[in-house]
């Protein structure tokens, strides 16, 4: 039997305000008052995991002790499949230290080079974990093709980059309200919550 959130206070274990904000219009439904990491000064530990999972829940217990709460974390990433999944949970770093993921949707562009290829999909962990050290996770996605150069202004990441089947628009061409409702980060919260939220409002 999966554990229950109870409501009250809950870290989303994030510095991207990105993130931060797209996490937080999914919790709002859900009675939880979620505060981030980084407004709690809360380090960042090192994603020392090889999967989307064991970063997020790596994440999560270290702002879950680090506060005494609840937390939320997210790893995700592109995993573009003629790069045989790569950047993967690299994701971030290939955008390098200043997250610049104009250079990091370049590196994509230039490695995948002629390979006709250019299916791709965003992988989301979602893991909730409380001080006691106990967590729970899920794990979403959403598949589409890569189109360069990038469109649209809106999203973060590679949004700009990212078609889902069967749209014409990037993500970060498309209504966030749209983006948010089919994105792997819905589908995994669509999971977390029918399994940890199911007694909330």
């Amino acid at each position: 039997m999966a554990r229950q959130f109870e409501g009250g206070r809950l870290v989303i274990a994030s510095h991207n305000p990105g993130k931060v904000a797209e996490i937080r219009e999914l919790l709002a439904p859900l009675g939880a008052d979620a505060v981030s990491a980084g407004e709690l000064g809360l380090p960042e530990p090192d994603e020392t995991g090889r999967t989307f999972i064991e970063n997020a829940e790596l994440k999560a217990l270290a702002s879950a002790r680090g506060a005494n709460l609840p937390a939320l974390a997210d790893d995700s990433g592109l995993a573009v499949h003629g790069l045989g999944g790569d950047p993967g949970i690299y994701s971030a770093r290939w955008a390098g230290p200043g997250r610049d993921f104009g250079l990091a949707m370049k590196k994509v562009e230039e490695a995948l080079g002629e390979n006709p290829d250019r299916t791709a999909h965003f992988a989301c962990a979602l893991a909730l974990a409380w001080p006691d050290g106990h967590a729970e996770t899920v794990e979403g996605a959403v598949h589409g093709t890569l189109v360069f150069p990038p469109r649209g202004e809106r999203g973060f990441g590679y949004d700009p980059i990212f078609v889902p089947d069967g749209q014409g628009e990037t993500f970060g061409e498309a209504d966030p309200d749209w983006k948010h409702s089919v994105s792997h980060r819905a589908d995994a919260f669509r999971k977390l919550t029918a399994r940890c939220f199911g007694n909330m409002p």
